[in-house]
């Protein structure tokens, strides 16, 4: 693809510093220049000299500030002695208050601006680093017209594998985001009852949830935080979204909380009835809770995401129950959401072959799923968050799972 490179044809300025406020951020200043360390030297094995990343994760990762992006490009540019937020002027001056390092304003008087904001701290010529799985054709295209590299290295893999390894203070951070998850299901679980929708009982959890975090985390920006509550046929897809449904007596129901804190994602997922469970649901919600216990048992550090996922298919094959599996049995934590970011070397599947480590964030989900009209019909799924220590897991989730306890209404 050729781009043709816009021409200016004003001479109002092409980008300027907006530097006013004071600075807050999810983490100390520590933690963000070990963040760029990490990269520098990813940078440095590869031979590059100026990475240009596009992502909403990894410029929140290695900056803190999450952008929104509305149409307009974003990035981070790093070289071996800066990082400097590449950000819209509809913004004002939040990217710099958001961000570690320095943040360079575009305008948007002519087409390309960003671009231009990118040379201006980028330079020609270079060798440069880029997310091969963000940049669309259009931007690739405009990067080469731009920069004119001299060569390309693809950083998102690399990038990716730092993310995947926890640092104290993200796990720190996601234990709250645990905790708050726990106390937007026990918010919901206490609401449920025959009459509500499913958009009444979903408005209980979010609300609740993010009332704790801005109790939490009073210099916290507030977005992103969710609920996906579902009940009956809703429940056969694991991101099926909140309808109108009303709540019936015997219902299987599907409480999912996703609090976000700072971009940082946690998840509380459990199956419920209302009231009453029919004895062949009961099997099966009881088969998947085995399963869920058996995956948890299963996490150590030394053992590959492969492994883990052979183990749990074959103990639902001696089940003859393998065949409603719906996915994976679980992926990592940290910067990510349901619009952007993803760490899919860290997932729980058969050609996943990573293998885990102390400071990995994993979740035991697993999901299965009976068609309606067969006994038991309805999707089942629990959810729990383990932090990979140096001799096994730690299991962050304290919401209780099986019938005892979500019997409900």
């Amino acid at each position: 693809m050729s781009v043709r490179l816009s021409t200016l044809s004003t001479p109002r300025p092409v980008t300027y510093r907006f530097h006013q406020g004071e600075r807050v951020l999810p983490f100390a200043p520590e933690e963000y220049e070990a963040r760029l360390k990490g990269l520098r030297r990813i940078m440095e094995e590869a031979g590059v000299e100026v990475a240009v990343l596009t992502s909403m994760h990894n410029v929140a990762y290695y900056s803190g500030f999450l952008y929104c992006a509305f149409g307009r490009p974003y990035a981070l540019v790093v070289t071996p002695g800066q990082s400097v937020t590449i950000a819209a002027g509809i913004d004002g001056g939040q990217p710099w208050r958001r961000s570690h390092g320095d943040t360079l304003t575009y305008t948007d008087w002519a087409r390309d601006n960003f671009w231009r904001a990118v040379v201006e701290v980028a330079g020609r010529g270079r060798h440069v680093g880029h997310e091969g799985d963000h940049l669309t054709l259009d931007q690739s295209a405009r990067l080469d017209a731009f920069l004119e590299p001299r060569s390309r290295t693809d950083l998102a893999p690399a990038t990716m594998r730092q993310r995947m390894r926890k640092s104290p203070a993200e796990i720190a951070l996601i234990r709250q985001g645990a905790e708050v998850a726990d106390l937007g299901g026990h918010a919901i679980r206490d609401a449920i009852r025959p009459g509500l929708r499913e958009i009444d009982v979903a408005m209980v959890g979010r609300d609740a949830m993010e009332r704790e975090i801005a109790r939490r985390f009073p210099d916290a920006e507030y977005r992103d935080t969710w609920v996906w509550f579902q009940s009956g046929i809703n429940t056969d897809g694991a991101h099926n979204p909140v309808t109108g449904r009303v709540l019936r007596v015997g219902d299987i129901l599907s409480l999912n909380c996703f609090p976000m804190i700072s971009g940082y994602y946690t998840a509380l997922e459990r199956t419920l009835f209302l009231r009453e469970v029919d004895e062949a649901s009961l099997r099966i919600w009881e088969a998947n809770i085995a399963a869920h216990e058996y995956g948890m048992s299963l996490l150590r550090p030394g053992v590959s995401c492969a492994e883990v996922t052979r183990r749990i298919n074959a103990f639902l094959e001696e089940r003859d129950l393998l065949r409603y599996r719906s996915f994976g049995y679980g992926h990592s934590f940290g910067i990510l959401s349901h619009y952007y970011g993803r760490e899919g070397a860290l997932e729980l599947r058969e050609d996943i072959d990573t293998v885990l480590e102390p400071g990995h964030v994993v979740s035991m989900e697993p999901m299965l799923t009976i068609p309606e009209g067969m006994p038991g019909a309805g999707g089942y799924r629990e959810h729990d968050i383990l932090v990979i220590g140096e001799d096994g897991a730690e299991d962050i989730t304290r919401y209780p799972y099986g019938p005892g306890f979500n019997l409900v209404g």
